[in-house]
């Protein structure tokens, strides 16, 4: 079994801070001839094309494109282009394929159908050369160095700040443009503030063979992306859920020490999680929080502590640093492997 400091997992964990810092300075110029497509363009809305943990980038950018830039966004069925030879109709869309390799073939035929159409396309991608960029008008390359762990970290969070530069530029908002240059740092104390703690947390859950993700609003696509990654490292079923999805039936499953991780940074979509944390304690689950809060994190059976004042839109990048953390350290705890996740590659083809 490797150690904490010998996993790749790990070392692109921490590398995060670099990458994103990198991104921050060397992406702007991409940004900047997106967003001046964009506004030429003038797109009705916008659909995104993405499998994986950029499935789940894409569900960050529902959130952010909606609230900052008014923009309603879908997410793609690429099948229908691929396999079925759909053509909705896309004319006035921005159409955005989000891919760590920019390889998938599905992914490359949802930009390549919008294109005919005369939608203006977007490729997210760490290859600015592969087919997903060369199928696109335009790239927003992420910087992000070479990944070999299988499971994306630090792609995932270089996906999120591409969306959220993309965001901001569109908006001209310069708060929001100051608000992202402190991301690196905040997410270097997440490392130091978070890491003992996801080894607590652990050790508390491992031998889990099932698991509840909850989290609302921005951090929507948080709970999505923590499940997959407790799934591809620890083999475990984990569930992700809206919290209002969850009370709406699912919340049936609870059962005297059920694990159920609540992910909570502040935010208009945490202001009813004291009383979920209430209502998970009254049916005897077993709860991780990952959160600033005091009244969460004081009462949940593991607490992972995130830093104060962190935007809520982009809390998503410090939450899931955290939940990283914690999947590498229960996949440790539980005797497996983080670098060779069984039956994984690092590039997958669909079509």
């Amino acid at each position: 079994m490797t150690s904490a400091t010998s996993s790749q997992f790990y070392r692109e964990i921490t590398e995060q801070p670099q990458s994103l810092q990198r991104l921050l300075e060397e992406g702007r110029e991409s940004t900047e001839r997106a967003a001046a497509l964009v506004r030429e363009h003038d797109p009705e809305w916008v659909l995104i094309a993405a499998r994986g943990s950029s499935d789940n980038a894409a569900r960050y950018a529902q959130y952010l494109l909606g609230a900052h830039n008014g923009l309603a966004v879908g997410l793609a069925l690429p099948s229908l282009f691929s396999l079925y030879g759909a053509k909705p109709r896309l004319a006035r869309a921005l159409v955005i394929g989000i891919s760590q390799s920019g390889q998938s073939p599905d992914i490359v035929a949802v930009l390549a159908g919008a294109r005919e159409q005369g939608a203006l396309t977007l490729a997210i991608t760490n290859d600015d050369r592969s087919p997903l960029a060369s199928a696109a008008a335009s790239t927003l390359p992420l910087l992000a160095g070479e990944e070999r762990a299988v499971a994306a970290t630090k792609t995932y969070t270089s996906e999120l700040i591409a969306l959220a530069l993309l965001s901001s530029e569109l908006e001209g908002n310069r708060e929001h443009a100051r608000e992202l240059q402190q991301v690196p740092e905040l997410v270097s104390q997440v490392i130091d503030l978070a890491s003992a703690a996801a080894e607590h947390a652990a050790q508390r859950f491992a031998g889990a063979q099932k698991l509840v993700v909850l989290g609302r609003g921005f951090n929507y696509s948080t709970a999505f992306e923590l499940a997959l990654k407790i799934k591809e490292t620890c083999y475990i079923v984990a569930e992700p859920y809206s919290v209002a999805d969850f009370l709406h039936g699912p919340i049936a499953i609870l059962e005297q020490r059920f694990p159920v991780l609540v992910v909570a940074p502040s935010g208009r979509a945490t202001v009813e999680v004291p009383e979920l944390m209430e209502l998970l304690a009254s049916r005897g689950a077993s709860t991780l929080a990952i959160s600033d809060l005091d009244g969460v994190l004081s009462s949940a059976q593991a607490p992972i502590r995130l830093p104060h004042g962190v935007p809520e839109w982009l809390s998503p990048v410090t939450a899931v640093v955290a939940g990283q953390l914690f999947a590498h350290a229960l996949c440790r705890a539980s005797g497996q492997d983080p670098d060779r996740p069984r039956g994984l590659s690092k590039v997958t083809l669909t079509r």
